[in-house]
């Protein structure tokens, strides 16, 4: 394994823009990593490496000629299968849409092309995003690096496991209810999901009505998301709901932490448990803040329990997206995906409201928490990472397992509201997987996720530890 092949995106392409390093030797060094970790993990499921080393020679004569690479010069990216890219099927993880080929790039893809990145290929997905884990029919299991057996999260799953595997340095996510947070904790990488509409998305054949669903960045440090960052955010006129520039570089503020913060922190939001080594390990880091110097407050607020709100909000999106196809095509759909989708025709327009009122009662709840607090610290998720193929336990600290979404009590709310969250590893469980602690921050304020996120991995740095050596799953 080549040193590059965990080195910050930022490093390597601050290297390649000062010609210490050619985008060539980068590529091929992310490929002898994939081409050794691959068949084990699955996290890519379908590249052109041809292609992606023809594009990195041609970036070098251009470097030799005196053009400016961009900020993510030659950097190798991975992007999530749920996003389009011209030349490779754009399948939704599902068998009915495997011959899919997109007209063009993604916004966001596009964007990140513009800026110097190169795309090596696609990463793997649950069905249409719809699990905390990565599994589908079209191209199976994916697996987390710390322990091949443990899943690497959803939806952002291959994502997850090809930048904390070392296979590439960033990759592309999306997060409806956590798909970015999730696998970032369970990895143990940084995660952002930015405030809704920061990042554009698109272009859309049915544009969406949940405003839940964001797009960022998987990254194996903080800075490495700020640079992601400042080449996509903007708006774009196939987004309706994408935000102007936010009038700065992400870059440029990181190291501007506000003295004396007043943070907030909930180890349950009211309503949730979280496995008591899990627990330990996002307490370590909570105090981290206030060794810096910030007030952080343990909150006994109560949020309310908004998941049935928030699974039929995405759920009825998901249905619509997908209804055309049902009946042509029922037998190759997965069997859950599809049974949890169809519930979704019961969703009537007075039904449909209430939980617009519940998310209604949070985004007002968040509101006067925000008027009295700078940051919310939370658990990102309440266990370590599962099985692989999505078996969960049973319980969570000693008390049975009522739904699912338990396990991603913490995530969903702020897809909601639409609030900025990022999850940063706060340390090991005893069984020597990360734990995850989630930022949260008031609507558009990006920056500051960021700058708190930043700060703390200074005081607690976790790039020096990754999982270089992949042992081979037991099943």
């Amino acid at each position: 394994m080549s040193d590059l092949n965990f080195a910050p995106a930022y490093n390597l392409a601050a290297r390649i823009r000062s010609r210490d390093l050619s985008p060539v030797e980068l590529m091929e060094s992310c490929l002898s990593r994939i081409e050794k970790t691959n068949r084990v993990l699955n996290a890519f499921i379908a590249m052109k490496p041809e292609q992606a080393l023809a594009e990195a020679r041609a970036l070098a004569d251009r470097i030799a000629r005196g053009e400016d690479p961009g900020p993510l010069a030659g950097i190798p990216i991975g992007v999530k299968e749920l996003e389009d890219v011209e030349g490779f099927p754009s399948t939704h993880a599902s068998v009915p849409f495997k011959d899919c080929y997109p007209a063009r790039d993604s916004i966001q893809v596009e964007r990140l092309r513009r800026a110097g990145g190169i795309i090596l290929g696609k990463t793997n997905s649950p069905e249409f995003g719809s699990t905390a884990f990565t599994r589908n029919l079209l191209f199976g299991v994916t697996r987390n690096p710390w322990s091949p057996d443990r899943t690497p999260g959803g939806s952002s799953g291959g994502s997850s496991a090809a930048v904390a595997s070392g296979m590439v340095p960033l990759a592309t996510g999306s997060d409806g209810g956590g798909s970015i947070r999730i696998p970032a904790c369970y990895t143990g990488l940084f995660g952002m999901k930015c405030t809704f509409g920061r990042i554009p998305r698109g272009p859309f054949e049915m544009l969406e009505w949940g405003d839940t669903v964001v797009s960022g960045p998987l990254t194996r440090t903080v800075r490495d998301a700020a640079l992601y960052l400042d080449a996509v955010v903007g708006a774009h006129p196939a987004d309706p709901d994408s935000l102007p520039h936010p009038g700065m570089s992400y870059i440029a503020v990181l190291e501007r932490l506000p003295p004396r913060l007043r943070i907030a922190w909930s180890p349950t939001l009211g309503y949730a448990r979280s496995q008591p080594d899990v627990m330990r390990e996002v307490m370590t880091a909570v105090n981290v803040f206030e060794k810096l110097g910030h007030s952080v407050e343990e909150i006994d607020d109560v949020f309310p329990q908004a998941a049935l709100a928030w699974a039929m909000i995405a759920g009825a999106e998901v249905y619509a997206e997908i209804a055309d196809h049902i009946e042509a095509h029922r037998s190759e759909f997965g069997r859950g995906f599809l049974a949890g989708t169809e519930l979704m025709r019961n969703v009537t327009p007075d039904r449909y409201g209430q939980a617009q009122r519940v998310r209604a009662e949070l985004v007002n709840i968040l509101w006067r928490l925000f008027d009295r607090y700078d940051l919310l610290l939370t658990p990102t998720l309440p266990t370590e990472a599962f099985d692989a193929n999505g078996k969960m336990p049973a319980e969570i600290d000693g008390r049975p397992v009522e739904s699912p979404i338990e396990f991603v009590a913490f995530t969903y709310p702020f897809n909601l509201t639409g609030h900025p969250a990022a999850s940063v590893r706060a340390g090991f469980t005893d069984a020597g997987l990360p734990a995850g602690l989630q930022i949260v921050g008031p609507r558009h304020r990006d920056d500051l996720v960021l700058q708190a996120s930043y700060a703390y991995e200074c005081e607690r740095p976790w790039n020096d530890r990754w999982p270089v050596e992949i042992p081979r799953a037991g099943g």
